[in-house]
């Protein structure tokens, strides 16, 4: 049988209600034995890290994940990881670029409702993550929650209670997952050697406009930050174009060595700077990065990932725009 590591985060799935409402409690080790089937098909050690809300979760968690996982790559055929859903996204993004061209399946799940709830999503997606970490045919970092097999650098949250919670923002399925058995869609194979990394920047900021929103709140990101991220309307840009205030910060940002990248806050399809006058001149003038096709969650986590690496602006330019774990599918420049 193969040999699985179920690592402990915490999260809703480890949850028991208290007079403050849920609180992480339960341990690896505690909530397995509510699946007991998973034994007749794989064995599984139990590892608990920490026992975190998801709200509560850092770069530094991570980095202990990531760690876990590395040293004990060799001894298990795959890996199980619960979490807490609310960043679950967040999580995934960053161990894709912690954890590269892993072979072996490196699973994150969770829950809705906790383990011991009498109505549960709980027991489904950790049977069909152990199911999915034990197939071998999907390697690398992903998301298995609500029958759903989603690329780490794909997933987000898109429902905050309903048990499908999870989607997989432009960019196909890897798989499903039925009656316990893994369908697999398509299998992206690793492009190089595993790789493992030990460093993140946090200095990361993500600005998301709103109307009326002033140029000051980027200002202030930018004093304490080594790249903020703008998440503008449709298909990008910032208010007034090259005539606001905006754009004279940005430029003034740029010309201090600070990595700005410009993402849309509509969910599905990308930015395109060079379409409206308010975008076009970040592009071509001051050539802010441009998300594309990458989600919020990813730019984020590849930020911290190769800020921790150099801060020069045309090699994390270089390195923003060189997919990593299929992150990065529409880019035109690199």
């Amino acid at each position: 049988m193969k040999r699985i590591l179920m690592i402990g985060t915490g999260g809703t799935i480890a949850a028991e209600m208290t007079e403050a409402g849920l609180v992480p409690e339960l341990t690896t080790e505690e909530f397995l034995k509510y699946v007991p089937a998973v034994r007749n098909f794989c064995e599984v050690d139990c590892l608990q890290l920490f026992n975190l809300d998801s709200t509560n979760m850092q770069p530094e968690n991570w980095l202990e994940i990531a760690r876990t996982i590395r040293s004990n790559y060799d001894d298990y055929d795959g890996f199980v990881v619960c979490h807490g859903t609310d960043t679950m996204a967040y999580t995934a993004a960053a161990l894709s670029y912690l954890i590269q061209d892993a072979r072996k399946p490196v699973v994150l799940t969770g829950s809705q409702k906790p383990i011991n709830s009498e109505v549960t999503d709980s027991k489904t997606n950790l049977l069909d993550s152990f199911a999915c970490a034990c197939d071998g045919r999907l390697g690398g970092v992903m998301v298995v929650f609500g029958g759903k097999v989603i690329l780490g650098t794909r997933a987000r949250k898109c429902y905050s209670k309903s048990f499908d919670a999870f989607a997989s923002i432009n960019y196909p399925l890897l798989g499903a997952v039925q009656d316990g058995r893994l369908i697999p869609y398509f299998c992206p194979q690793p492009q190089h050697d595993l790789r493992f990394y030990d460093a993140l920047n946090p200095h990361v900021a993500l600005l998301k406009l709103i109307p009326g929103c002033d140029a000051s709140l980027l200002r202030l990101l930018l004093s304490e930050n080594d790249a903020v991220i703008i998440e503008s309307f449709g298909v990008g840009g910032v208010p007034y174009g090259e005539n606001g205030a905006f754009y004279q910060e940005i430029e003034s940002a740029i010309g201090r060595g600070k990595i700005i990248v410009m993402t849309t806050q509509v969910q599905h399809e990308g930015s395109d700077l060079a379409v409206y006058n308010v975008g076009s001149r970040l592009k071509s003038r001051l050539r802010v990065l441009e998300a594309y096709d990458m989600t919020t969650e990813s730019v984020v986590t590849k930020l911290m990932w190769l800020l921790a690496r150099t801060k020069d602006p045309e090699t994390v330019r270089r390195g923003f725009y060189t997919p990593v774990a299929n992150d990065l599918l529409c880019a035109q420049e690199y």
